[in-house]
């Protein structure tokens, strides 16, 4: 998943293709270099939100800070490259039969919005739900009663604000990790945040 955490005015990104093609045609487009042509480049905005199934084509743009949260994976087939070298000065090495197995060559599925909730402090918004990670926009004015029960730990990575979390100042650009089994704690201040749990 990638929130938007801040972007220049006009910046995008690649999130799947403009409408569906073939293994042929996509392993054609990298051959020849049009492979952008058909991909889906999207303009985007402070607070936007991006549920990236896996085997979805997706690349940031320049200009834009995001923050990803997703489950613990390294894997990563590079189809373009945009002409990058590696360290040797030679073109970095591309994946093309792995993705081309893998890569669902449609545009990509949008993940539904989900309304605020308010809550004593605070309000909070669902970004996305999935097996591995659940996650939440937070806008604490006040204090916030929050749980780390023994299932999960509370990620929470301060956007804007300062908050304090169970004695711990955090300002914008900091991360805060709350162990699971720690129990309810309070964040306080005022401040937005994502917090994530598994």
């Amino acid at each position: 998943m990638w929130y938007i955490v801040d972007c220049d005015e006009g910046a995008e990104l690649l999130y799947g293709f403009k409408h569906e093609i073939s293994k042929d045609e996509f392993a054609e487009r990298i051959e020849n270099n049009t492979l952008l042509e058909v991909t889906n480049n999207v303009p985007v905005h402070k607070g936007d939100v991006f549920f990236i199934k896996a085997g979805t084509l997706h690349a940031i743009g320049k200009g834009i800070l995001i923050a990803e949260i997703q489950q613990n994976s390294n894997t990563t087939y590079r189809i373009y490259d945009y002409g990058r070298v590696g360290k040797d000065g030679k073109p970095r090495e591309l994946h093309v039969e792995k993705a081309k197995d893998v890569t669902k060559l449609a545009p990509a599925e949008q993940y539904p919005a989900s309304p605020v909730e308010k809550h004593d402090g605070y309000d909070s918004k669902l970004m996305a739900s999935c097996d591995y990670f659940t996650t939440y926009v937070m806008n604490i004015d006040g204090e916030a009663a929050l749980t780390a029960d023994e299932k999960s730990f509370n990620s929470l990575l301060i956007l804007d604000g300062e908050v304090t979390v169970g004695g711990i100042k955090a300002k914008k650009g900091d991360s805060v990790f709350v162990t699971a089994g720690t129990g309810g704690y309070t964040v306080s201040g005022k401040a937005q945040l994502v917090l994530t749990k598994v």
